[in-house]
C-alpha cells in the first residue's frame, strides 16, 4: 500500500521541475511578451514609422511595450544624431524576387535539350544586385 503513493510522488517531483513539458512560468512569457513588444517598437522607430503606424499593423502586440521599445530606440537615436532608415524593398519585394528566381530557373531549363547533361544556369542574381544597387550609386549621399 505504501509503495504506489511514494512512487507517484517520486514521478511528481521529477516531473514538477522538468523543461521538457513545454511549460513556460507566467513570469517567463510575460518577459518574452514584454520582450517581443520592446523589440517591435524599436524596430518602428528606426525604420521612421509613426507610434501610431506602429500601433495599427501590430494590434497584437502589447501597446504598452511597443511604446517602451519606441520611446527607447527614439532616445537613442536622438542620443546618437541617427537618422531613420528608410526600407529599399516594398512589401511584397520578397515575393517578387522568388517568382523572379523560379521564373529564370525555369526559362534556362526549358533551354537545355534532355540528351544532354544539364550545364549550370546562370542565376540571375548578379543582374538582380547590379539593378538594386544603380539607383543607390545615382543617389547623393547625405552625410
Amino acid at each position: 500500500m505504501l509503495r504506489n503513493p511514494i512512487l507517484l510522488l517520486a514521478i511528481l517531483s521529477t516531473l514538477a521541475g522538468c523543461d521538457q513539458l513545454g511549460l513556460e512560468a507566467a513570469s517567463v512569457t510575460a518577459a518574452r511578451v514584454e520582450a517581443d513588444g520592446k523589440a517591435v517598437g524599436g524596430a518602428c522607430r528606426h525604420g521612421g514609422r509613426a507610434i501610431e503606424d506602429c500601433f495599427t499593423l501590430n494590434k497584437r502586440v502589447d501597446k504598452a511595450a511597443i511604446y517602451a521599445g519606441w520611446r527607447e530606440m527614439d532616445d537613442y537615436m536622438r542620443e546618437n544624431k541617427l537618422a531613420d532608415v528608410v526600407p529599399t524593398l516594398g512589401p511584397g519585394a520578397s515575393r517578387k524576387t522568388a517568382d523572379a528566381d523560379d521564373a529564370a530557373s525555369d526559362t534556362a531549363k526549358a533551354d537545355v535539350p534532355d540528351d544532354k547533361p544539364a550545364a549550370k544556369a546562370p542565376s540571375g542574381k548578379a543582374e538582380k544586385v547590379a539593378k538594386a544597387d544603380k539607383p543607390a550609386a545615382e543617389k547623393p549621399a547625405d552625410h
